[in-house]
Order: C-alpha cells, then sequence, then structure tokens
C-alpha cells in the first residue's frame, strides 16, 4: 500500500444526512467527499458495505459479497425514471441525528419494491445492463439472492430453523422454491443492481477530486449468512447446522470474560485443499469497490479464539493455528500487490507481527490508547509510531475523543475516578495541553506524527460527545444509528482541518 504520507475521515455511509431516514450514496455522499477535498483530506473510510442482520451490524452480514440496499440512494432512482416524484412525496419524518432502523428498512424496501415493478417496463438499455450485471456476479448473486427470498418467506428467521430440505439446500426442493419465488429472487438482484451502480458512481466521483475509497473486510462472517447456508462445508458446522465452535477473543484489559462474536470459525483445512478460492474471490470482490482494505482481527490469520459452542462468555477457549502466510501468498498470487491495513490491535504475538510484515501490510495504532496502564499503551504513543503505521484519534468500537476526555477513558467500566485521573494527567504532559478542545488536540497529535496516514472520526473532527458513539462492543442492540447533521460540514471546518493536513505535509503534492 502505497499513497504517501496522507489524512482521511472514517464516516460508515449509513450516517450522512439526508431526508429518507439514512445516509445513501447520493448527493449528501458526493458532498461529503467534496468536504473532504476542500479539508486536504485524501481518504475516506467505510465500514463493511454489506447487508445488515443481526443487531444491524455491518459485521453481521447476510452476504460478505453484497452491498446494503439501505444505501441506495431513492432520489436518483427518480433521475433514473424508476420512479415519480409522487413515491417519495410521502417519505415519513426520520430523525436528523440516529437512523431508526425499525421504520427505514420496511421504508426503503417498499421504495425499491415500487422501482422494480417500474423496472419492468424499463428500456432495453437498462435490462441489457442489468442483466449483465446478473451474469457478472453470479457465483453469489444467484445464492444471496434465493437466501434472501428463502428468509423472508420463513418468516426471517435464521437458516438453521427453515424447512430442513431447504437448510440442506436438496436440489429438487431448491428448485421448487426457486420457481415458487422467482419475482422475489429478480427484486433483490435489482437491489444489488442499483447499489453496485451507485457505488461505482460515487467511487469515480471521489476518484476525480483526488479522494480514495478504504473498505473493511471482516475476518469472520455471521452465521446466519448466505455464504454459511450456501458452503457449509467451508465451516465448523455440526450435523444439524449449528456451529460446534465459534470466535471470540479471550479476556484482556478491556474485558474480564472476553468477547463472545459467536461467528462460526472455517475449515482452514478444506479452504486450503480449494486453494484459497473463496478468500481470493471475497477479496477480489471488495478491492472492485474499494482503493484499500483495513482487514479486521488480523491477528486470527495466525491463530484464533476457539471457543466451544453454546457458551455464555469467552473465557473457555483454546488458540488454534489460523491458515498464516499461505492464504496471503495464494490471495497475492491471484491478484498482485495486497493494499491492506493490518488491524493488529489486542494482544499481538511476534508470529502475529512477522506475519504482517512479511507482506508489508501496515498496522494501527489508536491514540486514545496511548495513556492508560495496559502494558501495550507506550506502542500507541506517537513517539513509539513507525511510518508503516495507520493511526486514529479513536474508532468505530471506541468512545468518541470527547466521550472519552470527559468520561471514563479508553478502558472497561471497572475503572475507577483515580484511574481516570492518571490517565487524563499523563495525557496533558504528553500532549503538553490544559484539555481544551482535546479532540482537536487529538487530531493534531496524530497528523503531526510520522505514521504515513492519520485517520479521525467524524465525530471527533465535529468535538461530539458519547451520544454520537457508533458502537459498544458487547451492546447487542442499539448500535451502527448515529447520523451527521445537515450542514455542520462547512467551509470555516473544511479550513481548519485543511490548515493542520497542509502544515504536516499531508496534502496531495
Amino acid at each position: 500500500m502505497n499513497i504517501g504520507r496522507a489524512s482521511g475521515i472514517l464516516l460508515h455511509p449509513t450516517s450522512l444526512p439526508g431526508r429518507c431516514g439514512i445516509g445513501t450514496l447520493g448527493a449528501e455522499a458526493r458532498r461529503f467527499v467534496d468536504f473532504l477535498a476542500a479539508a486536504g483530506q485524501r481518504v475516506w473510510q467505510v465500514l463493511p458495505l454489506s447487508p445488515t442482520g443481526y443487531g444491524d451490524s455491518p459485521y453481521q452480514a447476510l452476504s460478505a459479497f453484497a452491498g446494503n440496499p439501505l444505501l441506495v440512494d431513492l432520489e436518483q432512482l427518480v433521475e433514473d425514471g424508476l420512479l415519480t416524484r409522487a413515491d417519495l412525496a410521502g417519505v415519513p419524518t426520520f430523525p436528523e441525528d440516529r437512523v431508526d432502523f425499525e421504520r427505514v428498512i420496511p421504508f426503503v424496501r417498499g421504495v425499491l419494491a415500487g422501482a422494480f415493478d417500474r423496472f419492468a417496463s424499463a428500456p432495453a438499455s437498462q435490462r441489457a445492463a442489468f442483466e449483465a450485471f446478473c451474469h457478472e456476479h453470479r457465483a453469489w448473486l444467484d445464492d444471496f439472492a434465493i437466501f434472501v427470498a428463502l428468509k423472508d418467506a420463513h418468516g426471517g428467521v435464521a437458516w438453521v430453523a427453515w424447512d430442513p430440505a431447504v437448510a440442506r439446500r436438496e436440489p429438487g426442493v431448491l428448485r421448487a422454491w426457486a420457481a415458487r419465488l422467482a419475482r422475489e429472487i429478480e427484486a433483490t438482484k435489482f437491489a444489488q443492481f442499483l447499489f453496485f451502480r451507485q457505488w461505482a458512481a460515487l467511487r469515480a466521483y471521489a476518484h476525480d477530486r483526488g479522494v480514495r475509497l478504504m473498505g473493511d473486510v471482516p475476518i469472520f462472517v455471521a452465521h446466519d449468512s448466505a455464504d454459511v447456508w450456501a458452503r457449509p462445508d467451508l465451516f465448523d458446522l455440526g450435523p444439524d447446522g449449528h456451529p460446534g465452535v465459534v470466535a471470540g477473543v479471550p479476556p484482556d484489559y478491556f474485558s474480564a470474560t472476553g468477547q463472545l462474536w459467536g461467528n462460526p470459525l472455517y475449515r482452514w483445512d478444506l479452504i486450503a485443499a480449494e486453494g484459497y478460492r473463496w478468500w481470493i474471490e471475497r477479496f477480489r470482490a471488495t478491492f472492485s469497490l474499494v482503493d484499500l482494505v483495513r482487514l479486521d482481527h488480523f491477528r486470527g490469520f495466525e491463530a484464533y479464539w476457539e471457543i466451544p459452542w453454546p457458551a455464555e462468555t469467552a473465557m473457555h477457549g483454546r488458540w488454534v493455528k489460523g491458515p498464516g502466510e499461505a492464504l496471503f501468498e495464494a490471495v497475492r498470487d491471484a491478484l498482485g500487490e495486497l493494499p491492506i491495513v493490518a488491524e493488529n490491535l489486542g494482544v499481538i504475538t511476534p508470529e502475529v507481527e512477522a506475519l504482517r510484515t512479511r507482506f508489508g501490510f501496515p498496522g494501527m495504532a489508536i491514540l486514545q490508547f496511548a495513556f492508560g496502564t495496559d502494558p501495550q499503551a507506550p506502542t500507541f504513543r506517537p513517539h513509539a509510531y513507525a511510518r508503516d503505521r495507520v493511526v486514529y484519534t479513536g474508532t468505530h468500537d471506541n468512545d468518541t475523543a470527547l466521550g472519552w476526555w470527559t468520561g471514563k477513558g479508553a478502558g472497561d467500566s471497572t475503572r475507577t475516578a483515580d484511574d481516570v485521573a492518571r490517565e487524563h494527567e499523563f495525557a496533558r504532559r504528553y500532549l503538553g495541553t490544559d484539555g481544551a478542545e482535546m479532540h482537536w488536540v487529538l487530531i493534531r497529535a496524530v497528523l503531526a506524527s510520522v505514521a504515513d496516514l492519520a485517520m479521525v472520526p467524524l465525530q471527533d473532527l465535529l468535538g461530539l460527545g458519547s451520544e454520537a458513539r457508533m458502537n459498544v462492543p458487547g451492546k447487542a442492540t442499539g448500535n451502527w444509528r448515529w447520523r451527521c447533521r445537515p450542514g455542520v460540514l462547512d467551509h470555516r471546518l473544511a479550513a481548519r482541518l485543511r490548515e493542520l493536513t497542509t502544515l504536516y505535509d499531508r496534502t496531495a503534492a
């Protein structure tokens, strides 16, 4: 990965403003790109773009390959002749500051269904483009489309609770269901066609303005996904389809019981026997959408925490060796050099770092973690950064910069007031500040650092508190909802950020 010395903003598209209840790939996304360019920023980082499942989490997606149809810009469909102004005349009043998924999902699905109805009389050129899209993506699209239709037909329950013959994918039964749900399957493919077309247009718009897009690939996939249903042989499942062991991380500084994610684990032996083809295609699909990728939980590729299922916590498990360099060699041989950022946070062993450096993947550092008593805190201090780092004030899993500063700090809920006071006193001395405008102090610190790429969540740039936090790990519901209010990304904010970006040589040459 070689983009030189640069900086950017972390913002998931769902957090953009807009009148339809959720951020989309339309005019507000283009305005955000314009803001990035005006502010001298060269990278827009997003979370996984996949259709969300349990808890509305982009890390618990219905597919590792599909796009989220909630991101389709409905206004653009009017311009495309697939909707009329009357179709959007009755848009409900949605909150400006958060995504009300319970209301947004049925609303957007209903409008997209109307667009699909009108697509039946679309010009031949549009129909041909749709057919070409379906052919190009058939390797994953066919399975995903019937999975979504079947899930709806079974009342939304997980695939292991479907008619057993359907869950087992018995060919004759599947053919019968596919015939019965032909229209629903076609509608799902149509929504994917719209997403991919709009994303391609947005990406081209960003490139024209010198902005690159950073995506996100979670290491694990959701059990209730088209990926696991379509290829159960590649996952460690029992005869009933339920996982025998699941993913997570053991107890550490931030959690006394670890984190129980519950994702099924891979059968790496069988994936390797196929030449890692599934992973090659996953990376190929991702790199067709973005310019570089944050690879989530990188340490799991060297060794992962295996937890027997069912379990109530992640305390009782074991480390199991992952595919290591064999996987990345196979992907590199197939796709060329890999513009990957390795999320190497947590307890990282020398073997994990050796794997990262073997392939030249930059690691990450989080400034919020620099001032506590965690044994790894010194590695997050700017004077310890290497150039091959992507450094952040915070991430989607942390509190905002001001939430961290005015609240408990970067640690867990067991931290005492004395712990926080010591952390803050050290941060003041280290950063040479009285604590005023602490979000700008942290932004300046990462921009001034030697690290090649510095990233700032938009919430930190705006100086928002804990109410704007995107995700609280371990909290099952209520996450992923924050939205940016309209009009706050003005020229004054862009000018202030650009001044710092220019001062520390992060603007384009």
